[in-house]
């Protein structure tokens, strides 16, 4: 039975499209972030954060054979990690592998060196969701809000009617959307 009231899709439709980009929001930071972050990583590493120390102690309390050198080095900077390799350069240097860092230790100065690699605990987490490092869970997760963003964006081209919505000029930021890759593409001589 029809009493001449049209049925109200628009307002079911602004419902929908609210309550997908209100879901939306924390995907979106974390890809948008992210996207910031490795689309610089020729500049920087936005996973990890580079760092060196040097301490010099007196090179008597350097002595003994390679297992002793260690276990002094990696006290003296406060290290309790196990390496997974010490091996001997010269008589000048000893180096030692960590999980995120090299320890260069010079017994005949006193020079006990780190340097190596801190991750960037947010942005890292960030970053391995962006780059898909879980693969296929988080493909098929990626793929659904990738499937949402579109319905947001196409949903979102018919919430308002006529020339108040897309058809108006607000049309123009539309065709602006799709020309801008279309114009780079052709200016960067494309892939």
């Amino acid at each position: 039975m029809n009493d001449g009231r049209a049925f109200p899709w628009r307002r079911i439709l602004r419902a929908i499209h609210r309550d997908v980009g209100y879901f939306a929001v924390g995907l979106t930071l974390v890809y948008a972030i992210s996207g910031i972050a490795v689309n610089h990583v020729a500049t920087w590493d936005p996973s990890f954060e580079q760092f060196t120390r040097t301490i010099t102690i007196d090179p008597a309390a350097l002595t003994g054979d390679e297992q002793a050198l260690t276990a002094r080095a990696l006290a003296e900077l406060g290290i309790s990690e196990t390496p997974s390799d010490v091996y001997r350069v010269s008589d000048k240097r000893l180096d030692i592998t960590l999980e995120h860092a090299t320890v260069h230790v010079n017994p005949l100065t006193g020079a006990i060196a780190e340097e190596g690699q801190r991750p960037r605990p947010l942005l890292r987490a960030m970053n391995w969701l962006h780059l898909n490092r879980g693969k296929a869970a988080w493909t098929i997760f990626a793929d659904l809000f990738a499937g949402g963003l579109v319905f947001l964006a196409v949903s979102g081209l018919f919430m308002l009617k006529g020339r108040q919505g897309v058809l108006g000029w607000r049309g123009l930021y539309v065709v602006a959307g799709f020309a801008i890759p279309v114009v780079y593409l052709v200016a960067s001589g494309g892939p």
